[in-house]
This record gives structure tokens, sequence and C-alpha cells, in this order.
């Protein structure tokens, strides 16, 4: 029987090469999303269920959805997310807000409703894309989102202790600058043609998805520049 993987934000940019290449990797995949029309490029190779990241309700109700729909819950895919500028001299309190309540509390909720399920199956696996704003801070980025990184990346570490014994393994994955709509307007960002592709980030998903038990890894680096301390 084919595992069974949530997929936030999986609609679109990398969340859809992700989706693609679970499907591809012979997962079953269940996306949340906002615009269930999304799903329509899939060709019926997933469910969709709705699912808002600043709605607390919403993250119970995608996982009991999931599990009513495939009979059980492999792994958690927290792709979603948002970049927001904000520093010491832009952005706003609502836009910290949005970037805490989407790129933190959505992941947070969703784990914690997945949790029982992730342990019952016994392989487990939480994969929350973090960035290599989850490992430092760098001059010119955005202070809200590099602090909602680093939390993310601390949520990772507190799955893999909730769940290691009964075989949950969690990890965050910290890519560099990947070629999305989620940079496109940035100034002052990696050069589009030294990008990571959202295949690549798509690929280490899967990957990390099929490692065994035996074969945890808690992060995932993979820099798109030399940086000397990540």
């Amino acid at each position: 029987m084919a595992k069974v993987v949530m997929v936030s934000g999986g609609g679109r940019g990398l969340g859809a090469a992700i989706t693609r290449a679970l499907i591809e990797a012979d997962w079953t995949v269940s996306l949340g999303l906002r615009d269930l029309s999304q799903a329509d490029a899939f060709d019926g190779a997933v469910s969709a269920h709705p699912f808002d990241a600043i709605d607390p309700a919403s993250a119970p109700a995608w996982v009991d959805a999931t599990v009513a729909r495939h009979g059980q819950l492999d792994a958690i895919v927290n792709n979603a997310g948002i970049l927001r500028m904000v520093d010491f001299d832009q952005g706003t309190e609502d836009d910290l807000d949005d970037l805490w309540a989407i790129n933190v509390k959505a992941p947070f909720r969703l784990i914690k409703a997945a949790m029982p399920h992730l342990r019952t199956c016994g392989t487990g696996r939480v994969v929350n894309i973090a960035s290599t704003d989850a490992k430092r801070f760098r001059q010119g980025t955005s202070i809200g989102y590099s602090m909602t990184k680093h939390a993310l990346h601390v949520l990772t570490q507190a799955t893999r202790a909730a769940g290691y014994d009964d075989g949950v393994r969690a990890t965050a994955l910290c890519p560099g600058a990947i070629d999305t709509d989620l940079i496109a307007n940035i100034p002052g960002v990696t050069p589009k043609a030294d990008r990571l592709t959202p295949e690549t980030v798509a690929g280490l998903v899967t990957m990390l998805l099929a490692l065994p038990n035996q074969a945890s890894v808690p992060e995932l680096v993979a820099n798109t520049r030399y940086e000397s301390l990540i």
C-alpha cells in the first residue's frame, strides 16, 4: 500500500514540484489548499482539501479528512510559507504577525494534529521547508523571515524529540535561494542562474522521506553560495 503524505502549499511553485516528485515516487498525496482548483494540474493524482494556514481549525480538519479518505497518514511536508520584508526600517507589525502565523504556527498545528498518526505508523516523517536563513542572519535579508525560519528549525528539533521512540523522523530542509515567485521581486538575492531549481529541492524532499529510521537527518543545508559557517 502506498504511503500517504500531506503537503501544504502544494499547488504551485516549490510545492507543486514537491507534489509531482512524490507522485512519481508512488506516494499518495493529500494537498491542503486555499484554492482547491490548483489540484486540477495533477489530473486526479492527488486528493485536495481546504487548508488555510491562518485558520487554527483547518489543520486538524485536513488531517482528519486525509485519514478518512486514505486510511492512514505517514508523512507531512510543511512547505507553505511567506516572505515579507521586516527589519528595523521597513515592514509592519501586521507583516510580522503574518510571518509567524504562516511560517511557524501553521506547521506547529499540523504536526500536533498529525503526531498520533505518525507515531502509529512507526515510520512517520516530517520535512519542514526552512531556509539557510534558519541557520544564520545575513545582512539585507528580512529579520522577520529569518526569525520565523529559526523558530521552524526549533520546531523540527522538538518534533524529533517528541516522536523519535515511535519512529518519527523530522528534518529541517534549509535550501538557499530557490527560483520561484517567492523571491522574484526581492532586490539583491542570488542571481537567477545560481538559484536552486524547485525540482532539485523536491528531489531532496523525496529522498528524505524515503530514508529508513536508521538514517535520521535532523537538518539538510543546500547552499547556493559559499558560506563557511553553515
